[in-house]
């Protein structure tokens, strides 16, 4: 599914999440029911598309990106009430680090035939569409990412691309402030000297 998905394609889904939030004729807690039934569904609406883009930019691919997302979004439904107004990014975002870990370790000896996206893709011409553009830009990005260590990529994904403060970064890792900026300053240089290598070895092959 691509990350582009409509939200009123994903609300319908949360109540087989979590069946236990769901109001249910006898419920004697059934306003609380239909509280967090409803703040789940406003997290689907409004961060799921993020989120999907999240997990695939911490190494999930596309084919797997979904399940992933709605693991995270299963966690979340059990701790729906453990989350402050207010820090529901932060915390979804928490989960998905964490699960997309898991799955990384999970499926490390998976077959892998390698990600040659970038060079499969038609060369840019003086008439390339924009669309082309791009794509090859978002190719290479997730291709600078993937070439960092996996806990300097979710740090700086977290703070240069979805936007978190270092303080909201640190809760959701459940890591020390200094870690957390440790760990952006590094992302940041290695990503840097990752650019600096492209864009050489890019002029290099315009000057053949």
């Amino acid at each position: 599914m691509s990350h582009a998905v409509r939200d009123s394609a994903l609300i319908p889904s949360v109540a087989r999440l979590a069946p236990s939030a769901m109001p249910s004729e006898g419920d004697a807690s059934r306003d609380g029911a239909t509280l967090r039934a409803e703040r789940l569904r406003s997290i689907v609406a409004e961060h799921y598309a993020s989120l999907w883009r999240f997990v695939r930019r911490l190494g999930v691919p596309e084919a797997d990106a979904e399940d992933v997302a709605q693991k995270c979004l299963w966690v979340v439904s059990q701790r729906i009430g453990d989350i402050a107004p207010g820090k529901e990014k932060p915390f979804l975002f928490g989960v998905a680090a964490r699960v997309a870990k898991a799955w990384r370790r999970e499926t490390r000896h998976r077959p892998d035939g390698g990600d040659d996206r970038l060079a499969e893709l038609p060369a840019r011409g003086p008439d390339a569409a924009e669309q082309l553009d791009d794509r090859r830009a978002l190719v290479l990005l997730d291709a600078l990412l993937a070439s960092l260590p996996a806990d300097l990529r979710t740090v700086f994904v977290l703070y240069e691309l979805e936007e978190l403060t270092m303080a909201e970064i640190a809760r959701a890792l459940e890591l020390p402030a200094g870690t957390v900026a440790s760990r952006l300053r590094r992302a940041r240089q290695a990503f840097e000297a990752l650019s600096r290598r492209v864009r050489r070895d890019a002029r290099a092959k315009e000057g053949r």
